[in-house]
C-alpha cells in the first residue's frame, strides 16, 4: 500500500531488528523544558480531529503550533513557521483557521487516493499525521523551539522527525553556526564522532545496552543546521535513519563550549556568559 505524504512520523513501538529503544528521545535527556517568560508571551493553538474512511481505516489529524503575540518582525515570523507555507495572518485565529484548512487539505488527499485500494484493506488500521512546536529555552534572548513531525500510513512502522532551530530575539533572525563558532566543519565533524556515545539513545538488545557508534550509517557525522545549545554545550539533533539505523531513533551529541574554544563568537560569548 503506497504511501501518500511526505511527512516525518513519531513512533518508535517497532524495532527494527532485535534493538529496542526507550521512550525518551535523545533530546529529552538532554535537558528539560527552561522556558524564562519574563514578559515574553507565549501562546499555543491546536487542531485535533479524526476521519473514518472505513470500517478498516480511521485517519488522524493533530497539530499544535505556538504562537507570539509579542513577535511582530514579518522575516523572523516567516523564519519560525518555516515549514509552513502562504501563512499571511500569525495571529492565534489566523493559525488556527490555517491549521483547520491544512486538516481538510489532509482528510481531502487521504479521501481521494484511498479510492483505488480502501476496500482490499481487510484488518483495522489507524493512520495519523502530527506537527508539534515546542518551546525548549529561551536563555540571554535566544529562543529554542523544537519541530517534530511524525506519521503513518501502513507498513511496519511510522517515521518521524526532529527539527532544531534557535533565533535570536535581539537581531530577529535565525540563528546559525557562523553565528557561534568559527571551527571548520570538518573539524567539528570529526568531534561529533569522538562525543557520539556520550548521550546514550536508550537502544538496548539482547546484551543490554547498544552505542550509538554501533548503529551508525555513515562515516562521518555531518554537522548540520539542526542543532542548540544550553549553558555547558552544543548538541546537534539527528533524526531515525540521517546518521544511524531506525532501532536507534534520534540521537542527540554534545560538543562541549571548552572543545570550541578560541573559536567561539566573542558576541554569543559575551551573551551567554561563556568563560572557556
Amino acid at each position: 500500500m503506497r504511501n501518500t505524504i511526505a511527512v516525518l512520523a513519531l513512533s518508535t513501538l517497532f524495532a527494527v531488528s532485535a534493538c529496542k529503544k526507550t521512550e525518551n528521545n535523545a533530546a529529552d535527556t538532554v535537558k528539560k523544558d527552561t522556558v524564562q517568560t519574563n514578559t515574553f508571551s507565549v501562546d499555543s493553538v491546536k487542531v485535533n480531529d479524526s476521519l473514518k474512511l472505513s470500517d478498516s481505516l480511521i485517519v488522524k489529524y493533530s497539530s499544535k503550533m505556538l504562537v507570539f503575540p509579542g513577535v511582530n518582525n514579518k522575516n523572523l515570523l516567516d523564519s519560525i513557521y518555516f515549514g509552513e507555507k502562504n501563512i499571511q495572518d500569525f495571529s492565534k485565529s489566523g493559525l488556527k483557521g490555517w491549521l483547520e484548512n491544512n486538516k481538510n487539505e489532509y482528510f481531502s488527499k487521504i479521501k481521494n487516493d484511498s479510492k483505488d485500494w480502501i476496500s482490499d484493506m481487510n484488518f483495522s488500521q489507524e493512520w495519523y499525521s502530527d506537527m508539534t512546536m515546542s518551546l525548549k529555552s529561551k536563555i540571554n534572548d535566544y529562543l529554542h523551539i523544537q519541530y517534530l513531525w511524525s506519521s503513518y500510513e501502513g507498513g511496519a512502522h511510522g517515521n518521524y522527525g526532529f527539527s532544531e532551530r534557535v533565533f535570536d530575539l535581539k537581531n530577529n533572525k535565525k540563528l546559525e553556526l557562523k553565528d557561534i563558532t568559527s571551527m571548520p566543519k570538518a573539524k567539528i565533524e570529526a568531534l561529533l564522532m569522538k562525543n557520539i556515545n556520550k548521550i546514550n539513545s536508550g537502544t538496548t538488545d539482547s546484551n543490554g545496552k547498544v552505542n550509538n557508534s554501533e548503529m551508525l550509517l555513515v562515516d562521518v557525522i555531518p554537522a548540520t543546521g539542526n542543532f542548540y545549545f544550553d549553558e555547558k554545550n552544543l548538541y546537534f539533533h539527528y533524526s531515525p535513519y540521517e546518521i544511524a539505523a531506525y532501532a536507534a531513533g534520534d540521537i542527540a551529541i554534545p560538543i562541549s563550549w571548552e572543545e570550541l574554544k578560541d573559536t567561539i563568537n566573542p558576541e554569543f560569548k559575551k551573551r551567554m556568559g561563556i568563560t572557556q
